[in-house]
């Protein structure tokens, strides 16, 4: 099982533009509708997928609102280099780089409509049966 977070966006070329760009991710898939909006795109960062597509009009019950979605990279020198990568795109940065208490190094962006992207060096875990 896994878990994979959807959004839509008013303008869903814009954000892979800018996600792809900006902040690595790869564009695994894209599927236009007949009038040419995306109706499902997929991009990819290491082993994680992020699905997207675009708000309908009137809004329907998958157009919520803004998300915080958390990006992992290895080690503190991985998450400088990509919040250099983002700053030098233009990114909008709302969190610089900061070490926290729980041994992270991060630093956060807003996408294009306003969601935020953490990036950071924490990875959280899963714990299975019998783990301590």
């Amino acid at each position: 099982m896994s878990i994979h977070p959807t959004l839509r966006y008013d303008d869903p070329k814009a954000a892979i533009a800018f996600l792809t760009g900006a902040l690595g991710l790869v564009e695994e898939q894209v599927h236009t509708a007949d009038d040419g909006t995306v109706g499902h795109a997929e991009l990819s960062f290491g082993d994680g997928v992020v699905m997207l597509g675009t708000r309908s009009d009137p809004p329907g019950p998958f157009d919520t609102g803004q998300a915080v979605i958390y990006l992992v990279l290895d080690g503190a020198d991985a998450v400088d280099a990509h919040h250099d990568r983002a700053v030098a795109a233009g990114a909008e940065v709302v969190q610089g780089l900061v070490d926290q208490p729980y041994g992270s190094r991060e630093y956060a962006v807003l996408d294009p409509e306003g969601n935020v992207w953490s990036v950071g060096s924490y990875r959280p875990q899963v714990k299975r049966a019998g783990d301590a």
